[in-house]
């Protein structure tokens, strides 16, 4: 087993990542949702024919988690698609940006969603619990973030 990796695909299951319009997503590290097909993959919904046609393709079933697969082909959950936050056009996952806030020392706990955005369609919030004790405004935890994350993940415009 390797550090974070949900592992390889069991026997009889295949497993590959795909984009929102069910494109192969082919490189090492590459963002996509995690789809399986093998005999323990259900057929349908039962009397559901639309959901069915949401999640099923050509036997291939959309887990709903978002992954990247290193060179070796073990899989890593990097978020799930319903959290995904767009930013501007820009995929934002939500756990990625809250385990680079529990980094911060004076950091207890966070929580990050999207909110809508009149011009960035959504933007991203975030709720944080400091440690007991712990000094830190808004501003210096958003300039710390900066160092870790890429300038579409964080807030640039006035707070809602």
């Amino acid at each position: 087993m390797r550090p974070g990796s949900i592992g390889l695909p069991v026997w009889g299951v295949e497993a590959r990542l795909v984009t929102r319009g069910w494109e192969r997503v082919e490189g090492c590290d590459e963002v996509g949702e995690i789809t399986i097909r093998g005999h323990n993959v259900m057929k349908g919904y039962h009397n559901r024919p639309e959901a069915t046609a949401e999640v099923m393709r050509n036997g291939w079933f959309r887990t709903g988690d978002l992954a990247r697969r290193d060179k070796d082909g073990w899989f890593y959950i990097v978020d799930r698609t319903k959290d995904v936050i767009i930013r501007g056009g820009f995929n934002v996952y939500p756990r990625e940006i809250e385990e680079v806030l529990l980094t911060h020392p004076a950091v207890s706990m966070a929580a990050v969603i999207g909110v809508p955005h009149e011009s960035h369609g959504e933007e991203v919030k975030a709720c944080v619990v400091l440690n007991p004790g712990a000094d830190l405004t808004e501003d210096q935890l958003i300039a710390w973030c900066k160092q870790a994350m890429a300038i579409y993940k964080y807030r640039c415009s006035e707070p809602q």
